[in-house]
């Protein structure tokens, strides 16, 4: 049986649109079981668009084995200058992989299970701003602060 044609017909482009605070980029997760509707907007698409790219180890995706992160093969090394700049490097790389937004500020710090990760970012082309707080945890995986 043979799939069906889909045809998308993007809206046309409008100032107007693009200066509007809310509902600038949309998309939808199945993961939220809160999120009744599953339809994301704005800064939740881009965050689970994020958490997606953190839970995946670097080498761990079929035909691309530099997606994801190294953060999970660093989480019980000593916070030294180099594996802190490493680590940066690799989340600013993360966060620059989509172009719809970027890093303003990152902070990383260490507790006794992992790394605590807080990322301010920035809506392309808006001056909207959002802060994404992660704890990377050895036994309870990656989770919001």
């Amino acid at each position: 049986m043979p799939y069906k044609n889909i045809e998308i017909n993007p809206e046309p482009y409008s100032p107007e649109f693009t200066s509007g605070r809310s509902r600038f980029y949309r998309g939808f997760s199945t993961v939220d079981t809160a999120n009744r509707s599953s339809k994301l907007y704005d800064f939740d698409l881009l965050k689970q668009n994020l958490l997606n790219h953190f839970n995946t180890r670097r080498g761990e995706r079929v035909m691309n084995p530099q997606f994801g992160t190294i953060v999970w093969d660093l989480i019980m090394e000593p916070m030294t200058q180099q594996v802190k700049d490493a680590l940066v490097k690799d989340i600013k790389g993360i966060c620059s992989f989509d172009p719809r937004m970027y890093p303003v500020q990152i902070a990383i710090n260490e507790y006794e299970q992992g790394f605590l990760v807080e990322i301010t970012m920035a809506l392309t082309e808006t001056d909207q701003t959002s802060t994404l707080k992660l704890a990377f945890d050895q036994k309870l995986g990656l989770r919001l602060q």
